[in-house]
């Protein structure tokens, strides 16, 4: 199976992440900024990372589609051992929902902390607004990391006291911001810094972040 895309997105992240956690074997193919080309373009017509190929599955044909949610979830149904996504029905939209304000309320304001102060500036030597950066980092994420300091459990699961995508879908877009140089005060915020420590430590996120890391120093 293939994953065209690059780590540096929290949503190529998310899913290279979570097939981890299932012990699945994904190739990722580098996608996105004009790279691809036409088997890029097949599994995401729109051009959005991730893409996905899982060559043969559609009976005999390669089975094709874009975007993380869509991908987690085919892989979810694909192979239902480790389950990730809880089947009771309050787990599961608990599940869905930390899913959903990780990839559009949460993100929202870290894209334009990662966007601004990293991706535009160093990456690709582009225009960059730091107002913008600034008022997201004081002023818009704030009441999001008060939010999930209020919700994490003692356990330091999200959902059923293990891990699940809700888990991997709220600490991705943390690397993001940790390459945009923001750390999330502990004093603060300790139950969600010691979290998304606890998270990122897994072997799931592990390789995966010291490779971004390695990535990112070269534009320091």
């Amino acid at each position: 199976m293939i994953v065209y895309g690059s780590t540096i997105s929290p949503f190529v992240r998310k899913v290279m992440a979570f097939a981890a956690e299932k012990d699945l074997a994904l190739t990722l193919e580098p996608a996105g900024l004009g790279r691809g080309g036409p088997a890029f373009e097949e599994a995401s017509p729109f051009g959005k990372i991730p893409g996905f190929r899982d060559p043969g599955a559609d009976n005999g044909k390669d089975f094709c589609i874009s975007d993380s949610t869509a991908i987690c979830a085919y892989l979810e149904a694909k192979f239902p051992d480790s389950n990730l996504i809880p089947k009771a029905p309050i787990a599961h939209a608990r599940t869905i929902w930390f899913e959903e304000f990780a990839d559009s309320i949460f993100f929202a304001v870290a894209a334009k902390i990662f966007s601004n102060r990293f991706l535009l500036p160093k990456m690709l030597k582009r225009p960059f607004d730091e107002a913008i950066a600034a008022n997201a980092a004081d002023v818009e994420l704030p009441p999001l990391l008060d939010y999930l300091e209020g919700v994490i459990p003692a356990s330091g699961f999200l959902v059923e006291d293990r891990i699940t995508l809700a888990d991997i879908s709220v600490c991705s877009p943390f690397v993001n911001l940790d390459h945009a140089n923001l750390v999330i005060d502990p004093a603060r915020w300790p139950k969600t810094a010691a979290y998304v420590a606890a998270i990122l430590a897994r072997p799931s996120f592990t390789p995966i972040v010291s490779a971004e890391k390695a990535l990112v120093a070269n534009f320091a």
